[in-house]
């Protein structure tokens, strides 16, 4: 893996992050809900997802996935499913009180689990690992090497970028609290919008 590549799979996986998706969807309502350190469980939830798919691609069923888009179809309709579970959740939370330090009957496993099922039925996620992330492995030299080191590259990046996410959605806590439902309700919006779009858009 040259130097240049590794720049350009950079600057993909840095475009990913910045955009919006589902996770950071996610990300922001917790963290108006619930809190940032909360928010530190969902995270390592998706991260945690992301190794198992790149471990998946690389080393078991790479090829399966390419040649049986059924595989990838019902991820799709898994992840549709549980993305508007989350939004009908979402909605219908109470925003945690500012001032409050009453403790989220939330356990941290159930915010974990949440990152991990929106990561890991995520089509951007399975569309990403199995035909873009191989292209930067050169499979005719140490693999495992340039596996570590750009999984390790994705997952860090992604981690601080949720982190980031969840550190400014929680500042606009101070903006929202006249009117607390308003988040909780965009956030419900935007996770059936994105649902809707998958079923539209990704065909396999």
């Amino acid at each position: 893996m040259l130097p240049l590549e590794y720049f350009l799979f950079l600057q993909i996986i840095l475009f990913l992050f910045i955009t919006p998706g589902t996770p950071r969807i996610l990300i922001i309502s917790y963290s108006i809900n619930y809190g940032v350190k909360k928010c530190i469980w969902t995270a390592f939830g998706d991260i945690t997802a992301n190794i198992i798919q790149a471990t998946l691609v690389i080393f078991v069923i790479g090829s399966f996935i390419s040649d049986h888009p059924l595989f990838l179809n019902t991820f799709k309709w898994i992840g549709v499913i549980y993305l508007t579970y989350l939004a009908f959740d979402i909605y219908k939370s109470r925003p945690k009180n500012i001032q409050s330090s009453q403790i989220s009957k939330k356990s941290f496993f159930s915010f974990f689990k949440d990152g991990f099922i929106v990561a890991g039925t995520s089509p951007k996620a399975w569309m990403f690992f199995p035909f873009i992330f191989p292209q930067f492995i050169d499979f005719n030299n140490n693999y495992v090497i340039q596996f570590l080191i750009l999984i390790t590259t994705y997952v860090v990046l992604d981690f601080l970028s949720l982190v980031a996410y969840a550190i400014l959605a929680n500042k606009l806590v101070v903006w929202l609290k006249a009117n607390p439902k308003i988040i909780n309700t965009i956030s419900a919006c935007v996770l059936i919008l994105i649902a809707i779009i998958i079923v539209f858009t990704q065909q396999y």
